[in-house]
């Protein structure tokens, strides 16, 4: 028999770990069984139902989440219809929590894998190589159409082999990998506050597995850990490994609670390549009773001074989360934290909103909250008691601001500047937002160069005397990260004789090994708050050299 493991990942670049941790607990007795098959949810259903299709499984388990559930429905009943004798299995959270209602609603589903389904998988496949029987009532972990069968113990992670054989099938996509399970925090919207119990791969194992991908020198890995330094011990043995052994090319990202890192991780981390790590932490909210809404406990002081202190280091990328429609939050509430938030200067600001996921906590308060929320995946908030519809609606625009202008960090200087002709950042981006709306922006998005253009607009019209000095800002933040084959029109003219003199003079004697550019300032626009003093500046970029962090190219300055 052949059982196909179905991953629709949101995009190319990901892989699906849940698949492949099935496959590789049940591969030394199954492998001859089973077949992985990974799609994405660009690709069109029946593109992938004629793909599957042309596989003949005899059974197939889809891993469900909230970004390929409907594209999985849309499939559901039409697999049947040209596999009629296979057996279709669902598992993952997105059928998890409420899989007497999944059952129901497809009435061709054999039935759900609940929770962890690495040994389940496993007895799952023992019984369908067992000739003649058909009965799944005696194994744990599954929902059928007669009921549960029986809760499963979860899973010892040491017992789980290693996912990757080679990195080749992974070239150009993300890895993925899981050191530890479970959560210690109870946050009321996260599914992960319902597993407590933090189980830990061993060391020794952990350290063998990274070796494997520095030896393969992979661009990054991806640790899925829910709250990766929740056990000190565990995150610094792992931080100081990558230390000893940096290979000096791969990345490795952690999900962490910054407020309880101590000062030995501190210094530990200072101490790592620039580029080798990079952080994700969630804050969520600053508001303090939204906070206790919603089960987070979180020292926010600390949790500035840690992003404070990582900042200063300047080698490691920082990702903080915010999340808007929570309890107690507003929409002036939520610019609050947003202010707070983009003051700590992070990396990258993801602006979300509340997911109403079945199984976590929130969902059966969402009538004491007042959460209305969408009915098909991603379950996102749509207002609560405290943010109106269109205040959801006003935040969306602002988020798209705030990766256009902020997350894509290439108008860090321009952006440096421009806030303070404003109240606060948050109303910086308020106006941005109405200024893309009142000129058609949103419906005929500008092209990424142009994007500058529009950047001079807006700063002209909030702070126009200081239009020279924003044009400026705009070719040094466009230099720094590419030689334009086409300059803007903002961008001071090259054929200025005094210019093409000094470029002449500059480069005779001069050899460089890459791509360069000069370009003339009259403004220090790289100093925090740069005046024009009658100084002409000359900035070489130099493109094959670049900041392993933020990837700008390296500058020279000569006055």
């Amino acid at each position: 028999m052949k059982f196909l493991l179905v991953a629709v990942n949101a995009k190319y670049i990901h892989s699906n770990p849940a698949i492949y941790s099935l496959y590789a607990y049940s591969e030394e007795a199954y492998a001859q069984n089973m077949e992985i098959a990974e799609y994405t949810i660009n690709q069109r259903a029946e593109d992938i139902l004629a793909q599957i299709y042309e596989r003949k499984p005899d059974a197939i388990g889809f891993s469900c989440y909230i970004w390929n559930w409907g594209m999985i429905c849309e499939m559901l009943a039409d697999i049947s219809k040209v596999l009629p004798k296979a057996d279709i299995w669902l598992g993952g959270p997105q059928v998890s929590y409420d899989p007497k209602r999944v059952l129901e609603a497809h009435p061709n589903v054999k039935g759900v894998m609940v929770g962890e389904g690495e040994e389940t998988f496993r007895e799952l496949l023992t019984v369908y190589n067992n000739l003649g029987e058909n009965d799944f009532s005696d194994i744990a972990g599954l929902y059928l159409r007669s009921g549960y069968t029986a809760q499963r113990d979860v899973t010892d992670l040491n017992k789980i082999p290693f996912l990757y054989h080679s990195t080749e099938p992974f070239r150009n996509r993300i890895i993925y990998y899981e050191s530890s399970r479970g959560c210690p925090y109870r946050c009321s919207y996260c599914l992960s506050s319902i597993d407590k119990k933090v189980r830990l791969r061993d060391m020794e194992l952990v350290k063998k597995e990274l070796q494997f991908f520095l030896d393969s020198k992979v661009p990054q890995v991806k640790f899925v850990d829910r709250t990766f330094n929740c056990v000190h011990k565990h995150a610094m043995e792992i931080w100081q490994y990558l230390h000893e052994h940096d290979n000096g090319i791969t990345n490795f990202h952690f999900e962490i609670a910054a407020d309880i890192i101590n000062e030995e991780e501190l210094a530990l981390l200072r101490t790592l390549r620039p580029g080798q790590i990079q952080l994700e932490i969630g804050v969520q909210s600053v508001n303090e009773q939204t906070l206790a809404a919603i089960n987070r406990r979180m020292d926010l002081k600390k949790l500035e001074y840690v992003v404070a202190t990582i900042r200063s280091a300047q080698n490691i990328h920082q990702h903080l989360d915010l999340i808007a429609g929570l309890p107690y939050e507003d929409y002036e509430s939520f610019g609050r934290s947003f202010d707070r938030v983009y003051a700590m200067q992070p990396d990258q600001l993801q602006l979300g909103f509340l997911k109403v996921l079945s199984g976590a906590p929130i969902a059966q308060q969402t009538e004491d909250f007042g959460i209305f929320y969408t009915e098909q995946p991603p379950y996102e908030v749509l207002y609560t008691k405290w943010l109106s519809y269109p205040e959801v609606i006003r935040l969306k625009k602002i988020e798209e601001m705030v990766e256009l202008y902020y997350n894509s960090n290439q108008f860090i200087y321009t952006l440096r500047q421009l806030v303070k002709a404003f109240s606060s950042p948050f109303a910086m981006f308020e106006e941005l937002a109405d200024f893309y709306e009142k000129n058609g922006y949103f419906t005929n998005s500008p092209a990424r160069a142009y994007r500058y253009e529009v950047l001079l607009h807006f700063a002209t019209k909030y702070d126009g005397e200081k239009k020279e000095l924003y044009a400026e800002l705009l070719t040094y933040d466009l230099y720094l990260r590419e030689n334009m084959k086409t300059r803007p029109g903002f961008c001071r003219s090259l054929n200025e004789e005094a210019y093409k003199k000094y470029k002449r003079e500059f480069y005779r004697d001069k050899e460089f090994s890459g791509i360069t550019h000069l370009e003339k300032f009259l403004y220090p626009v790289w100093e925090e708050n740069a005046e024009r003093t009658g100084t002409e500046y000359y900035v070489l970029f130099e493109y094959d050299k670049r900041n392993p962090l933020t990837k700008e190219a390296y500058t020279s300055v000569i006055v």
